[in-house]
């Protein structure tokens, strides 16, 4: 199992459930979660998702291990979604979208509180955009979301330094919506996304979609944009090394690389 899902008074529950790999993203989960967005979307009894994760870590983000296969194996198999398809359903997930960070966020562990309508997280969480660490670009219209969310200078920090950023630095920034001790994090969520479920769901769609709406071409582009500089530097000479080091164990030195990298 990769996704946990239960649903409680309006309110569907959404855990990532790879603990032993610090939810990582796999396809497997890339494609349950864009599943359970579609599903929750289309069910006239869920007025609220809550998405959170199971163990010590929120999602680290990619499975490094499984990019590197991707970048070797020219006959890898990707998923029914991937992570186009989720970012996606995220862009068009209609109802109010929630998160709780229970634990560290790495990569789409943080970038998917773009999407989120509220984020709650726990005061010992933290949060790490590792593009340029990884020699690759943003992802998940981050490079449009996070200027929006946080002021340009805020969201060049986390892009660029690819820094942990503390659960109050990321308060601070506008990340996240409220700060909460790690056992009190579930049950502050919960009263809160049951407020919102109260709500007729066909007003919370609305308010929902007219917010969003003007947001929605400049996503698309910005994810264009970040695909195509993806594209470009995956399996380059910095990802490579960044891969390499992961492997073995090391920090990557990105200073031996040819000139321009």
């Amino acid at each position: 199992m990769t996704l946990q899902t239960r649903t409680s008074r309006r309110v569907r529950w959404l855990t990532l459930d790879r603990p032993d790999s610090l939810n990582a993203f796999n396809e497997a989960l890339y494609d349950a979660l864009t599943e359970a967005l579609h599903d929750a979307a289309d069910d006239p009894s869920v007025a609220v998702v809550v998405l959170t994760g199971n163990g010590r870590a929120f999602s680290a983000g990619t499975d490094l291990n499984e990019m590197a296969e991707r970048v070797a194996n020219p006959d890898f198999v990707a998923g029914k979604h991937g992570f186009l398809g989720l970012i996606d359903a995220l862009t068009a997930f209609p109802k109010p979208l929630i998160c709780a960070v229970n634990g560290l966020g790495l990569g789409i562990g943080a970038t998917i509180l773009g999407f989120a309508d509220l984020s709650f997280i726990a005061s010992t969480a933290c949060l790490k955009c590792p593009f340029t660490s990884l020699g690759v670009a943003p992802e998940a219209g981050s490079s449009y979301l996070f200027p929006q969310l946080l002021g340009r200078q805020n969201a060049a920090w986390i892009l660029l330094s690819s820094q942990w950023i503390t659960a109050t630095q990321a308060h601070h920034m506008g990340l996240a919506w409220q700060v909460c001790e790690p056992d009190d994090l579930l049950e502050t969520t919960r009263n809160h996304a049951e407020i919102l479920a109260a709500q007729p769901i066909s007003s919370l769609i609305a308010v929902k979609r007219c917010m969003t709406a003007p947001l929605r071409q400049e996503i698309a582009a910005a994810r264009e944009r970040e695909n195509n500089s993806f594209v470009e530097l995956m399996g380059g000479p910095a990802n490579n090394e960044a891969l390499a080091a992961f492997a073995e164990g090391r920090e990557p030195d990105f200073t031996t690389l040819p000139s321009g990298w």
